[in-house]
């Protein structure tokens, strides 16, 4: 059986069990094994560049001592992802590049939900170096931290007031979830939006998932 591993570049294990909770979509029989785990030294929550930064070297470390087929970079920042394709001859995937890919294929201008304010720089330089500025709609922020995405109903209502406005005022007609956190949510969120919702763990782990499928040993 394949494997495909997803880690969680922050310690907060409790992000790991939602990511793994709304990865259940993806754990089909005859499917690859998708194994979640938990960087013990990173940040409670990915938030600044120097959390980014600081686990970039011990993110692509994890992946060399744990074999899979294809690995996940659960952080939206997608910390370590060249680094880990110069050196694993594995297929590597970053959330936040297989989501826009996703939505791509979904609508043509998406709106990204992002956590705070200070990670909105981070999504853009990824969407410019994407080549992706003319489908973006906006970028807007919930101004929720990630330690606090686990909060419910709270944290949906704050989803689904940015989604609106990304959707009415910005023209978006697909949504990005800007943090492995918020999958969980994703159902509800698009029937109170009415628009497609990409999870970008989701995205990642069914894009790890084609590469196999196809027999690719990297991604291109």
């Amino acid at each position: 059986m394949k494997r495909i591993l997803v880690l969680n570049p922050n310690s907060s294990a409790d992000i790991t069990a939602s990511m793994s909770a709304a990865l259940e979509i993806t754990r089909v029989p005859g499917g690859p094994e998708i194994v979640c785990a938990t960087l013990a030294e990173g940040p409670p929550g990915i938030e600044t560049q120097a959390h980014v930064e600081g686990v970039v070297v011990p993110t692509v470390r994890y992946f060399e001592e744990h074999p899979a087929d294809a690995y996940v970079i659960g952080c939206f920042s997608d910390p370590g992802l060249h680094m880990a394709r110069e050196r694993i001859a594995k297929p590597v995937m970053g959330i936040a590049e297989s989501a826009f890919l996703a939505a791509l294929g979904l609508g043509y201008r998406f709106g990204i939900v992002a956590i705070k304010k200070g990670s909105i720089p981070r999504h853009m330089r990824t969407v410019r170096s994407m080549g992706l500025e003319g489908r973006l709609a906006g970028d807007r922020a919930l101004d929720i931290g990630v330690t606090e995405m686990l909060h419910g109903a709270r944290v949906v209502d704050r989803i689904v007031e940015v989604g609106t406005e990304l959707r009415d005022r910005d023209g978006a007609d697909v949504l990005i979830l800007g943090c492995a956190s918020m999958g969980g949510f994703r159902s509800e969120i698009e029937a109170r939006v009415g628009l497609p919702v990409v999870d970008p763990t989701q995205a990642a782990v069914a894009r790890a998932m084609a590469l196999l499928t196809l027999g690719y040993g990297r991604a291109a």
